[in-house]
């Protein structure tokens, strides 16, 4: 025997509910992820400039996560666009072009016998960054929150619908 069509759309209603906050629990996790890389290089330019660490340490490390930073950054980006979430894709699109603008450019990298003249460009560059990612985190807790409840109401409403 077959389903009634009325179960049927039920469940991929379900399925959609599901992939979609698995989709924001992603993007919950990597933007997490681009606010603590931010973070981590905002701290060693400060340690740089008061004269925590030495140049190469400080550079080498930023360097050491740029390139992860640009690819969580283009993933989440690209998995926006592939879910058809236009509008967080649109917020996200200017900054990963800017990403790959200076990775095509070679401009990625903090050079260590420039770092001296580039700190004060580089820590706003990188609090401007901190700021749209805490932005980009306020709207990924809601849609992850307005999500989790769609997802719990609609299993509660089928539930309900299951014992009567």
């Amino acid at each position: 025997m077959r389903p009634p069509r009325i179960l049927q759309t039920r469940r991929i209603g379900e399925d959609l509910m599901a992939w979609e906050l698995i989709l924001w629990l992603f993007a919950f996790a990597a933007v997490i992820s681009l606010i603590g890389m931010t973070a981590y290089q905002l701290i060693c330019l400060s340690d740089l400039e008061f004269d925590y660490i030495n140049p190469y340490d400080s550079s080498s490390r930023i360097n050491a996560v740029v390139i992860p930073e640009f690819a969580v950054q283009g993933v989440l980006c690209t998995s926006f666009l592939l879910t058809w979430h236009l509008f967080p894709f649109l917020i996200m699109a200017p900054i990963t072009y800017y990403h790959v603008k200076l990775f095509t450019d070679g401009k990625h990298l903090i050079d260590v016998t420039e770092i001296f003249r580039l700190i004060n460009g580089e820590k706003k560059y990188r609090m401007i960054k901190l700021a749209f990612y805490f932005g980009l985190f306020i709207m990924v807790i809601y849609r992850l929150i307005l999500s989790a409840v769609l997802t719990v109401d609609k299993d509660t409403n089928l539930l309900e619908s299951r014992l009567l």
